[in-house]
């Protein structure tokens, strides 16, 4: 039966585990980075936490037999999809990368695109601002810097401790987001800014089309350069390569 480990923690990932699932003859498992307390709902059976770095993965690959190796990781997860290729090199497992498309700005967007949170913190400008923050909670001590803003965080896990910050609401949420409800949160808050990350796909765009129709700014953090590997855009292309991989390691007698 051939084995198939999904590296996920992305809505892509979830969807191409429950398309596997449901098929006969595959056996299927979904590793997890573990960051997030509660995470969705799983429909395969997974692993939470990291391998140790390329040699761990690349042992876990031996040991657990992998036939076919997918990450789906966020596209901002830039260590583990290095990780991934290097080890899929080192064991000859076939890989795939699936990577959902960034959003392109359009008319009426205003974006100021950065590499780093430190560089968006700075963007933001010495006068105090109304900001919209929503990035990960691990990602948030670079704005102790700049206390003179009244921040809104929101994110998956509650924030805790709070940041050292003097002006900040904290709510916590899982998209994906309506418009309509991010345009409200904006227009309730005073939103004068918003900072996050090009992450692509349709759960949490609705900050971007809410910042447009507002005339709000949106301070965007570029995505980090990914790993040479062969890549897909949508989990029908993903199912597609894992049938020829499977079908051609058939073919070789692997």
């Amino acid at each position: 039966m051939p084995r198939i480990l999904i590296l996920g923690g992305t809505a892509e990932a979830r969807l191409l585990a429950g398309r596997l699932t449901k098929r006969a003859g595959l056996e299927v498992t979904l590793s997890l980075a573990g960051r997030t307390a509660s995470p969705a709902a799983q429909p395969a059976p997974i692993r939470v936490g990291g391998f140790g770095g390329i040699a761990g993965l690349a042992d876990y690959l031996m040991k657990k037999r992998i036939d076919a190796l997918i990450d789906a990781t966020h596209p901002y997860a830039g260590v583990i999809s290095a990780n991934a290729a290097a080890a899929a090199h080192r064991t000859d497992v076939p890989l795939i990368a699936l990577r959902r498309p960034p959003w392109i700005a359009i008319k009426g967007d205003r974006w100021t695109e950065v590499g780093k949170v430190g560089e968006a913190v700075r963007a933001l400008g010495e006068q105090p601002r109304r900001v919209f923050v929503t990035l990960g909670r691990n990602e948030l001590s670079p704005f102790v810097a700049a206390p003179q803003h009244h921040y809104l965080f929101r994110s998956v896990d509650p924030i805790d401790p709070p940041l050292a910050v003097p002006h900040a609401t904290y709510i916590t949420g899982r998209g994906p987001f309506a418009e309509a409800q991010d345009r409200a949160l904006m227009t309730q808050h005073r939103i004068e800014v918003v900072i996050g990350k090009n992450s692509g796909g349709s759960a949490t765009y609705s900050k971007i089309a809410a910042a447009r129709a507002l005339g709000i700014g949106v301070v965007m953090l570029r995505r980090p350069p990914t790993p040479a590997a062969p890549t897909v855009e949508s989990v029908e292309e993903a199912v597609a390569w894992l049938d020829h991989a499977l079908t051609s390691a058939m073919v070789r007698g692997v």
